[in-house]
C-alpha cells in the first residue's frame, strides 16, 4: 500500500492513532502556523525511527485536514494532505476541537496536558 493509500482510505484510523497518542501524553503543544496567507491550528506526532509525521490541522470551523508527512529515500520530505469527512472529525474529542479554535482564534500556540483534551 503507498502513502497516498494510505492516508485515501485509512484517515478515520490515522486520526484515532494521532488522538489517542495526543491526549495520553503529559502536555501537548497545539501550534498556531501561517504559510501562503493560510493559518491554522496544528497537533503533530513524530513517528522518528519511520521518518513519518501525522498532524491534524484546523482551518476554519468546518474545516480539518490530516497531513501525513514522510521523507523518501533521497531525504526529500512530501506531505500528503486529506480533507476529514463529518465522521472523520467526530473521532476528535470536543475538548481537542475547542481548544484548536482558541488557538486559531486568539493566533497563538498552547501548552496543555493531554487528558485535559480528551474531555
Amino acid at each position: 500500500m503507498t502513502y497516498e493509500e494510505l492516508v485515501r482510505d485509512h484517515t478515520g484510523s490515522l486520526v484515532e492513532k494521532l488522538v489517542t497518542e495526543v491526549i495520553n501524553k503529559d502536555y501537548v503543544e497545539i501550534h498556531f502556523e501561517l504559510a501562503d496567507k493560510e493559518q491554522w491550528a496544528v497537533i503533530k506526532m513524530h513517528i522518528y525511527e519511520e521518518d513519518k509525521e501525522i498532524a491534524l490541522r484546523l482551518l476554519s470551523a468546518d474545516t480539518w485536514i490530516l497531513q501525513f508527512g514522510y521523507y523518501d529515500d533521497a531525504d526529500e520530505f512530501f506531505e500528503l494532505l486529506q480533507p476529514l469527512s463529518q465522521a472523520e472529525k467526530d473521532l476528535i474529542p470536543k475538548g481537542l476541537q475547542k481548544v484548536m479554535l482558541k488557538v486559531l482564534a486568539n493566533e497563538e500556540g498552547l501548552r496543555l496536558p493531554g487528558n485535559f483534551l480528551s474531555r
